[in-house]
């Protein structure tokens, strides 16, 4: 049993790792070359337009949930509306170009059009909620937060512009992601190894949907992350409509944003993302369900075939690099840190 597990989660990194290290080099591509000065110039101002650019600008950045607060209050403060701050923050998080690379890499053509799309969606709804019903701009009085948390993220340093690519998409990029990342890979390989294929088959598609609604928008898991997750969960007979919900709630929405999201945008902002994430994502669930079955798009994703593929000994390589980037970066931002502060307790108290 033991090495059936290993031998499923070693398959999933070989599948992901060819596409997750080609979407961690396009991300830091993005990063160098669009700056987050020039995105300021197009978002300030009244209207749909800072709307729509938001919601637009925001699906490829290789942002995380803890990336893009900082990020948005900046723009916050630089005179964005709460419709253009509440688009960014959603449809940031909830795609980028690691995770539309990683959703063909496990899914297929149609939910990797489809995902971005969505992500579009929803934000802009939710901007046009902000812009109709919580209109009224400003900053928390005595605010004087910048970037926050993840400035390193955002942080340029000096030397070529290739360098900055790479330690942007396989260091710092990597690190931020690489707990909820290396979660989600092993959760999606338990999944397919111990889950009945079965296991949503008699479960009525509208409780599907209210459940992973229900469960999804409290808590957080990045894009990449939820993407292997979600195609397990349609291998074991979840429909693509209700996965769709799950690749859009989860990176989201979550605690801790909802937080920082009443600061800016009162209760009133809270409550209207929640609101359009939620009825935004359900109709589009239905109407993508309609496009799979009524299109005859085919459900058996790339995910599921990998058993059936002999892999060249360069997908083994690069999962071996991707799993070393993995655990260099949980070591980096879990462990060490853990390991300081244990450190710090026992010299104060020894």
């Amino acid at each position: 049993m033991i090495e059936k597990v290993l031998i499923g989660i070693w398959d999933y990194f070989v599948l992901t790792a060819p596409y997750l290290l080609v979407g961690f080099l396009a991300s830091g591509i993005i990063h160098e070359y669009l700056k987050l000065d020039v995105i300021k110039k197009h978002l300030s101002g009244k209207g749909l337009g800072p709307i729509f650019k938001a919601s637009l600008v925001g699906v490829p950045l290789p942002l995380c949930s803890c990336a893009v607060v900082p990020a948005a209050v900046t723009l916050k403060k630089e005179g964005a509306s709460n419709g253009a701050t509440s688009s960014f923050l959603i449809s940031t998080p909830e795609s980028g170009i690691d995770s539309m690379v990683m959703t063909y890499g496990v899914m297929d053509i149609p939910m990797t059009i489809i995902r971005p799309l969505a992500a579009f969606l929803t934000a802009f709804f939710a901007g046009l909620g902000q812009n109709l019903f919580n209109n009224v701009e400003g900053l928390p009085d005595g605010d004087k937060s910048g970037a926050g948390c993840c400035k390193k993220s955002q942080a340029k340093k000096e030397g070529a512009a290739i360098s900055r690519i790479l330690k942007f998409g396989f260091v710092d990029l990597v690190n931020d992601l690489s707990g909820w990342l290396t979660i989600g890979l092993v959760v999606g390989a338990l999944m397919n190894v111990f889950l009945p294929v079965d296991l949503f088959t008699n479960v009525p598609d509208w409780g599907e949907k209210l459940i992973v609604l229900a469960f999804g928008i409290p808590f957080y898991i990045c894009a990449s992350a939820s993407t292997p997750i979600a195609a397990s969960m349609m291998m074991k007979g979840m429909s693509p409509g209700t996965a769709l919900i799950f690749l859009l709630v989860g990176p989201a929405t979550n605690f801790t944003n909802l937080a920082v999201l009443q600061k800016y945008l009162g209760k009133k902002g809270v409550m209207i993302n929640i609101l359009a994430i939620a009825f935004v994502s359900l109709g589009l669930s239905y109407l993508v369900d309609f496009a799979y079955s009524n299109f005859s798009w085919p459900t058996v994703f790339n995910i599921e075939t990998m058993n059936h593929v002999h892999h060249a000994w360069w997908h083994h390589a690069l999962a071996g690099i991707l799993a070393l980037l993995l655990v260099k970066g949980v070591y980096i931002e879990s462990v060490k840190p853990y390991l300081q502060t244990r450190r710090k307790k026992a010299q104060c108290c020894g």
